[in-house]
């Protein structure tokens, strides 16, 4: 993953592919379309979505524009386009490690976002790679970190992504990953006295809820509902290598796990400590990668094995 050598913006950036919004059944509907998008979002103003409104940006799912006085009309699907003052463009780019006429297997690099998102729309993976696929219907299959790099199974037809997102829902799939720590001083105890005896193995299961600010996760008491197997298969100097495998899959659930066990992943900015988005430093980005997947097609029934090289220290 070769960096760009300067972040460069742009100004006012539209969405190259529309988002949509389904609109509820409720008791109380708004008069208009136009006053439940100010009551959604009501990060933007209401004279920036007259604006939209106004200029055409809003539509139904045929193209027809909506216009202020639209009538609310529940279970219908609105497409409008998210906008931006400034987008950076990412530090690394993505590649397709596969493609087929299903799915794209993509490695997504650190420092990318997989969903359009606040000041990202369309410097995403998704995006992205629906530009260089041309297969505007491309969803994800699943879940990864900004933070962390590796492999992404992406759908390229939205009706058929239950069937692969069934494969994590279910257990179907093998989902390896790798993480850089620093060992704690009892194993390096043990190491230094030839006394410790690899791979050295861990199961980690606690209950993960969501922390303050929102963003953050944390482990609380409580029956478990998040479940881990690591393993430390090398060590070098102070770092040791550890393969991880995650039998659930919650929010940051491996970077907590690593955490609890005194180890947390280098350069977590989350964990054990919340850092500020300007110390982030993108010539160090967090040593975790999602780094094999290994499943059967569920529409082709091809066996499929992906795996990338190791991280580096």
């Amino acid at each position: 993953m070769a960096a760009h050598s300067s972040l460069g913006l742009s100004v006012m950036v539209r969405a190259a592919q529309a988002s949509y919004v389904v609109l509820p059944q409720t008791n109380h509907p708004p008069a208009s379309v136009y006053d439940y998008f100010c009551q959604r979002f009501d990060n933007i103003s209401a004279d920036a979505w007259k604006a939209r409104f106004m200029q055409g940006k809003v539509h139904w799912q045929d193209g027809q524009p909506l216009e202020l006085t639209t009538g609310y009309r529940s279970q219908q699907k609105v497409y409008y386009y998210r906008e931006v003052a400034h987008e950076e463009m990412p530090p690394y780019s993505e590649s397709i490690l596969y493609q087929d006429e299903q799915i794209v297997l993509a490695n997504k690099p650190h420092f990318m976002t997989l969903h359009p998102g606040g000041q990202v729309i369309n410097q995403c993976l998704i995006n992205r790679l629906r530009e260089r696929t041309g297969c505007e219907q491309l969803i994800a299959a699943h879940r990864l970190d900004r933070a962390t790099a590796g492999i992404v199974l992406l759908v390229k037809q939205s009706d058929r992504r239950d069937a692969y997102h069934g494969l994590f829902r279910d257990g179907q799939i093998t989902k390896e990953y790798q993480a850089l720590a620093r060992i704690t001083p009892e194993l390096m105890a043990e190491h230094l006295a030839g006394k410790l005896s690899l791979p050295r193995r861990w199961t980690v299961k606690n209950r993960i809820d969501r922390g303050t600010p929102g963003f953050i996760m944390r482990i609380v008491d409580g029956e478990a509902n998040s479940h881990s197997e690591i393993a430390l298969v090398s060590i070098e100097g102070e770092i040791g290598r550890f393969e991880l495998m995650p039998i659930t899959g919650k929010t940051h659930q491996l970077r907590l796990h690593m955490n609890c066990l005194g180890m947390p992943i280098l350069n977590d900015n989350f964990y054990p400590k919340l850092l500020p988005r300007s110390d982030e430093d993108v010539a160090q980005p967090m040593k975790l990668l999602a780094r094999r997947l290994a499943f059967t097609d569920p529409v082709t029934g091809r066996r499929l094995d992906i795996c990338l090289p190791e991280l580096s220290l």
